[in-house]
């Protein structure tokens, strides 16, 4: 199954495991995007991103991590 730009709490689970280190409150929306586009599960349009989509991947991934 391949994840798509919709799959917000999916998409945080695997950011979460991607990068354990990273304290989700302070990732840039630039960063954000492109490690969203190398999680080897994401295969959606990079194009159909955009700053809600990954303002709720950040929120849901903030959620995960506590």
């Amino acid at each position: 199954m391949s994840l798509k730009w919709t799959d917000s709490r999916e998409l945080a689970i695997a950011l979460l495991e991607a990068h354990p280190e990273v304290d989700p409150k302070t990732i840039r929306f630039t960063d954000l995007y492109n490690w969203i586009l190398a999680l080897p599960e994401f295969g959606d349009d990079p194009k159909h991103s955009g700053e809600k989509i990954l303002e709720a991947v950040q929120m849901l991934w903030i959620e995960e991590a506590d």
